[in-house]
């Protein structure tokens, strides 16, 4: 098959970018969509130009390195990471638009790369919880309902990709967010730091430049993990319990 790509190219984080045409062809469609930019990649290079820059590691669906906004959706036509979308789902003569995740708070440092440090950022605010280190307590020393474990084990399926902001019109990291303190917060082990935890990484959210959640539902259509919506009403009924207890 033959694919018309347009894609977008800056390079680096002081320089205009703008979109370029390029026409990739013998394209396999068990190929990845990343395979077929290295093959593009392969094009260029014997050109004499400079390879589109994107970023990628695991090509597993594990990592979340691989973000791309692909005919304005995050990740692509499925539901998965860029990695792991085929061209099969595409049809000859297509033509695709590839973009960096749009996002003031995402970057863009050289063509389709961004940084998303601001998420990192978050998690370092209070994502985490204080404990010793050492050797791994006995499992059923603590006892956690069922409901809570599966909750907690759902939330933490999150891998940061930055899909959920791409997707938001708003720009809001809320479904990260709220993955996050899903997870730690159904677990005992995350109770002492419950309400100081919440607060922080809000404000680290707000001071990043994300926007607002106003609940359109963006996010969890595009997360590769399919993390449930209801976790940013956990995140806000943790920061009201929060706020109204003074932290």
């Amino acid at each position: 098959m033959k694919v018309t790509l347009k894609i977008w190219r800056q390079p680096d984080a002081a320089s205009p970018g703008a979109m370029h045409t390029y026409e990739v062809d013998k394209v396999s469609e068990d190929m990845s969509f990343l395979e077929m930019l290295d093959v593009l990649n392969e094009q260029l290079n014997a050109q004499g130009e400079d390879p589109v820059a994107f970023d990628s590691d695991c090509r597993e669906g594990i990592c979340g390195m691989c973000g791309l906004m692909i005919n304005g959706q995050a990740h692509g036509p499925e539901v998965t990471t860029t990695c792991q979308l085929h061209m099969r789902s595409f049809k000859d003569g297509d033509e695709i638009v590839v973009e960096p995740w749009r996002s003031d708070a995402f970057p863009v440092l050289k063509d389709l790369v961004v940084d998303r440090g601001a998420l990192d950022r978050i998690i370092q605010a209070g994502g985490f919880i204080s404990v010793n280190t050492g050797s791994a307590p006995e499992a059923h020393s603590v006892p956690v309902p069922r409901d809570d474990a599966v909750r907690a084990f759902s939330a933490a399926a999150c891998i940061g990709c930055g899909a959920c902001v791409a997707a938001c019109p708003n720009g809001s990291a809320s479904l990260f967010l709220g993955a996050k303190i899903t997870h730690l917060g159904e677990l005992p082990q995350g109770q002492p730091e419950r309400h100081s935890r919440v607060v922080d990484m809000v404000a680290q959210h707000d001071h990043e430049g994300f926007g607002g959640c106003t609940n359109i539902g963006e996010c969890t259509a595009a997360c590769p993990k399919e993390i449930p919506l209801d976790v940013i009403s956990q995140l806000n009924r943790d920061l009201r319990t929060a706020l109204v207890h003074g932290r």
